[in-house]
């Protein structure tokens, strides 16, 4: 077995609610993981990235900050989407990384990585530097229409979370 395909399980898993399987699969992944984390190969760090989440894989949110700050666009999508899915229920994932998504949101060359960033901070506090970061950023012509699009989207959802 692959490790996208025991992310995969894992995923499954999580989703049922077995937890003692689940955490018998991320303790024979745990190296492997790792070691696909800092791999030459943007490609095998990108599955890493992404298994973190579906692997649910709160302990190790210090190795995806890495994967947020990496210099492929594909491996900081996969690291946006394992934290957008580990803060659904934990908005302290996202809270701890603000600054980071701001920055994201705001200068990164790739629009993509730029809508997963606006995407993950719906799942945080609705802080006021953020609402006003997403408004401008949906205010911006200049700015892709898509992104704009998501971020009037969640501006208006943690407008509401807010009150």
């Amino acid at each position: 077995m692959t490790l996208q395909e025991a992310a995969v399980q894992a995923d499954a898993l999580a989703q049922a609610g077995s937890e003692r399987e689940l955490a018998d699969l991320r303790s024979d992944w745990g190296d492997e993981l790792e070691a696909a984390a800092r791999s030459q190969d943007f490609r095998e760090r990108a599955i890493a990235y992404r298994a973190l989440g579906q692997f649910r894989w709160r302990a190790k949110e210090e190795l995806l900050r890495r994967g947020l700050d990496d210099e492929s666009p594909a491996v900081r999508g996969s690291a946006l989407l394992s934290l957008e899915l580990l803060s659904r229920d934990h908005p302290s994932s996202i809270n701890g990384v603000r600054p980071l998504l701001h920055t994201i949101v705001s200068t990164d060359g790739n629009e993509a990585v730029r809508r997963l960033a606006v995407l993950s901070l719906k799942n945080g506090s609705p802080q006021r530097e953020t609402i006003v970061l997403l408004e401008g950023l949906a205010e911006n012509d200049e700015a892709d229409a898509q992104l704009r699009k998501a971020a009037a989207s969640v501006a208006q959802q943690l407008k509401r979370k807010q009150r």
